[in-house]
């Protein structure tokens, strides 16, 4: 989807000679945040452009959608600076039709060359051979036995190599499946990509497993590389439906089966029926029901899974027994790159058990850990394992997770090592001044990479605030500071916003920030007296960075 319209800031109120006018430009920090994200999202989700020209990595998504925003943000404001007296809505009118443009331009370019003059083997794959036949469209539709004739009517077309397909986000009735089925037979052996996420959507659980077995069955023996089952909410009868062709892959190498209700049972069913996943390099779990049991069933595909680069199983109410097994599992995938277990019931222990796996994975370059109820045991034996692996660590997530002051000093001695790191949530926690005094320190040296910090909701005051800013203001990338919905004084917010004098728009929205807020720690700073004290205390604390063998 090309975003359209954005929703501006209209708060923003100016008198002109005499008449009032509502401001539609600038827009606010948290609209602008916003825009990039959306945009971000849309380019790492998998499209007819995406599968004809490349699928962006978050990485490079999240750097251009930054960097269109800028642009276009640009754009308005100066067209804005000639009719200043107007109330903005042609300027916003051109921030989205300027931002709409160029993200085109970069979904039609595909991923970036690299300095090698290569692109990934995937990416080279997708945008040179073979041909994609998508009708996943933008707007979700319910498809019928004429509409199905009509629109796969260019897979009859033999001449036409068809290697990749998507019906994605149509759905299929009974008619219309069948109409699919003999279509589907005839070009299985070229298929080497199927996406059939969210076909089943509104159609009775009768229907819908019909639906699926015939899908199954048609497809049943082709050789894929990919295979996208996710948005169908099929649960254990939804897994057995698809069995057949399951049973018959042998070459996969991504697999995605998020939101579909993936329970223990189902769980067990799909590790069950894939005879091999030892090429599989991603596997996506995220946002099932697949509690500890259905982890365990999880652990074992992981365990036959050495090439395995990018895991999730975010969102899948897996507890401290499943957390150790899936730990323990991961152990064995030396070629980790990315590791997504964020919103899970881990505990303790399951922190403790995935830092004696975290040695193994010296590619490592992406890990969310947020809300895994790990506390400062958990966190501190995770920091303690990271800081002498992943060297290469870019993205760190541990929002949420009850840390306070007494890890930080671990946290922030990882943190220090890792120079190459672009984004740091630690959000969501209980850090306060200590704690974000010391992490400051961590990232004021060096750290040329680094783009995003956020550390909002940690109960800081006036001398952690003024801490972080003053280590991050002067980085040449820096994007965003978030400390938001923390118990920063006037005078310190005031201060803040000075040291960012010059690059504003990389100071997070403050509008959530409680002067007043309460903090139930007894030795808790109550004024900045007390606040230019613990600083005092602090300033002295160096972070113990052991040298690399």
């Amino acid at each position: 989807m090309v975003p359209g319209h954005f929703g501006m800031d209209s708060q923003a109120q100016t008198f002109h000679q005499r008449s009032v006018s509502i401001k539609l430009w600038p827009p606010s920090q948290s609209t602008r945040i916003l825009l990039v994200e959306r945009m971000t999202k849309n380019f790492i989700t998998p499209s007819f452009l995406s599968r004809k020209y490349g699928l962006l990595s978050k990485e490079e998504a999240e750097e251009d959608a930054r960097q269109i925003e800028n642009i276009a943000f640009a754009a308005a404001d100066q067209h804005f600076e000639k009719e200043p007296y107007g109330d903005g809505s042609s300027a916003v009118q051109i921030y989205a039709k300027e931002s709409s443009k160029l993200m085109l331009e970069v979904l039609k370019r595909g991923p970036k060359v690299k300095e090698d003059g290569e692109v990934m083997q995937y990416e080279k794959d997708t945008a040179t051979h073979g041909s994609v036949f998508d009708i996943s469209g933008s707007r979700r539709s319910f498809i019928d036995a004429e509409e199905a004739v009509e629109l796969l009517k260019p897979l009859r077309d033999h001449e036409k190599l068809y290697t990749k397909i998507c019906f994605s986000n149509r759905s299929f009735g009974l008619d219309a499946a069948h109409v699919a089925e003999p279509i589907l037979t005839s070009i299985k052996d070229q298929l080497k990509e199927v996406d059939l996420s969210d076909i089943i959507a509104g159609r009775s659980e009768t229907e819908a497993l019909q639906v699926m077995n015939i899908f199954s069955s048609a497809l049943e023996g082709c050789v894929l590389r990919y295979l996208n089952l996710s948005d169908n909410a099929m649960g254990e009868k939804g897994v057995n439906a698809f069995g057949s062709l399951l049973r018959s892959q042998t070459n996969l190498e991504e697999l995605y089966l998020m939101n579909d209700g993936i329970s223990e049972e189902a769980a067990r069913a799909v590790s069950k029926f894939i005879p091999s996943t030892e090429k599989l390099r991603v596997l996506h779990f995220h946002n099932n029901m697949t509690g500890d049991e259905g982890a365990i069933a999880i652990s074992d595909m992981v365990k036959r899974s050495p090439l395995l680069e990018d895991f999730r199983c975010s969102s899948t109410r897996v507890g401290s027994e499943g957390g150790i097994a899936l730990a323990e599992a991961l152990g064995t995938c030396s070629h980790l790159k990315k590791l997504d277990l964020r919103d899970n019931m881990f505990g303790v222990q399951s922190g403790i058990a995935l830092s004696k796996s975290l040695y193994a994975f010296a590619d490592l370059t992406e890990i969310y850990l947020s809300y895994l109820n790990l506390e400062d045991k958990g966190t501190e034996a995770l920091a303690n394992s990271l800081k002498e692996s992943a060297p290469s660590l870019e993205v760190l997530e541990m929002a949420g997770n009850d840390i306070t002051a007494r890890s930080a000093a671990a946290l922030a001695t990882c943190i220090a090592a890792k120079q190459f790191i672009t984004r740091l949530n630690l959000s969501e926690n209980e850090l306060k001044d200590e704690g974000a005094i010391l992490i400051s320190k961590a990232v004021a040296e060096g750290h040329g990479q680094l783009t995003e910090v956020d550390l909002n909701t940690n109960s800081i005051r006036r001398a952690g605030a003024r801490a972080l800013a003053q280590a991050v203001v002067h980085k040449p990338g820096f994007k965003l500071l978030n400390i938001n919905a923390n118990f920063i004084s006037d005078e310190g917010i005031d201060e803040v916003r000075e040291i960012f004098k010059n690059s504003l728009n990389v100071l997070g929205p403050l509008d959530e920030n409680d002067p007043e807020g309460e903090d139930l720690d007894e030795e808790a700073e109550e004024d900045a007296d007390n606040e230019v004290d613990l600083e005092s205390k602090l300033k002295g604390l160096e972070i113990k960075q052991e040298e690399n063998n």
